[in-house]
């Protein structure tokens, strides 16, 4: 950021006497970099992955580096997170018999080489080695991928979300909020409000959140038509079964079946409610990412038409998509849209065989 005296002023706050930026009106800077290295160390280290499961046992030791930068940027008292980090740990793992004598004993790191702002929304690619590449060594690589990936990335997502909250300047922006009698005059009074912003101060019951966000600007709909030869109800059962739902797209799941029942897909990315099913005909559901605005819902219609037999049109439109999540990134419909292509279709297509 300029300092004052440099740049465009329209950017540039003159130092008040007291050294106060009143309400977090105007741009403030935190870096987080230190920060970031605590808390994934906190998060990542001694974390026991298997404890006597096949005989194996494995943990993680330490977070040996966190490269790049991270920071957290307030303006108009919005956060903005921004950070693009490398993350390295290390991990142990033995194998025993069924005596509990130690067959082996190894070494290994997990490498996640980008963590980024841009990709809030999307688990970070990761990579396991072990030093020993032996036949028991690939046994216990093989059982870190299975049990530990997921729990790396779920403390990734603890890290991710707490960047979104403001990460070390979280306590900062709670002690400068505007309070509610705030004269109308004031900068927070009279700032022009966002779609996409409304509900992080006031959240919007859900049941209202297609009302209030219908018809407004920042929002889209996505339509997109799929032909698979296949019957309808084959489709349906892999989108609403959870364990053909996991054999697909090789990430967990927890789908309820009936109408009023809650989701979760992608390792928790993504939730909603189901609102409307017919078997082989029909899926409406309450749907978002975690990465959008506190509040904001889409609408998700699913629509699977059986012209002949062995041959199905699954019609998808989803309305009510923010244009931005709550980190300030403008690529939520594209990527939305890439979502459905490449990570759902293009997967049951790939998977099970259903070609166009």
């Amino acid at each position: 950021m300029a300092k004052y005296g440099e740049g465009d002023k329209r950017w540039i706050v003159e130092d008040r006497p007291d050294g106060t930026n009143v309400h977090n009106w105007h741009w403030a800077e935190t870096n987080c970099l230190e920060w970031s290295r605590n808390l994934l160390s906190k998060l990542l280290s001694d974390l026991t992955i298997v404890d006597g499961e096949g005989n194996l046992y494995i943990k993680t030791k330490e977070v040996d580096k966190v490269e790049g930068e991270a920071f957290i940027n307030i303006r108009k008292g919005k956060i903005i997170p921004g950070y693009e980090i490398s993350v390295s740990l290390s991990w142990e793992g033995e194998a025993r018999d069924a005596d509990g004598k130690s067959l082996l004993k190894v070494d290994g790191s997990v490498e996640i080489p980008y963590i980024a702002d841009e990709n809030a929304d999307e688990d970070p690619e990761i990579k396991v080695t072990v030093m020993d590449e032996g036949p028991i060594g690939r046994r216990i690589k093989d059982a870190f991928l299975s049990k530990g990936k997921p729990i790396v990335l779920e403390k990734v997502r603890v890290y991710v979300q707490s960047m979104a909250k403001g990460g070390p300047a979280k306590e900062e922006l709670e002690i400068k909020k505007p309070s509610t009698n705030e004269s109308s005059s004031s900068p927070a009074a009279i700032a022009p409000s966002t779609a996409t912003a409304t509900s992080t101060a006031t959240p919007t019951p859900p049941a209202q959140t297609k009302k209030d966000t219908k018809g407004k600007k920042g929002f889209k709909s996505i339509s997109l038509t799929e032909k698979f030869h296949c019957r309808a109800k084959d489709i349906y059962e892999i989108m609403m079964d959870e364990n053909r739902w996991k054999g697909f797209t090789q990430s967990n799941a927890k789908i309820n079946r009936e109408v009023g029942g809650q989701f979760s897909l992608f390792d928790g990315s993504i939730t909603g409610i189901n609102q409307e099913l017919q078997e082989g005909k029909l899926i409406v559901q309450k749907w978002r990412f975690g990465s959008w605005p506190d509040g904001i819902h889409s609408m998700v219609r699913l629509t699977f038409d059986e012209p002949e037999p062995g041959v199905t049109i699954v019609k998808l439109t989803q309305t009510d998509v923010p244009e931005e999540d709550r980190y300030g990134n403008s690529t939520v419909v594209e990527n939305t849209e890439r979502g459905w292509r490449d990570l759902i279709f293009y997967k049951i297509r790939a998977v099970f065989g259903f070609g166009v």
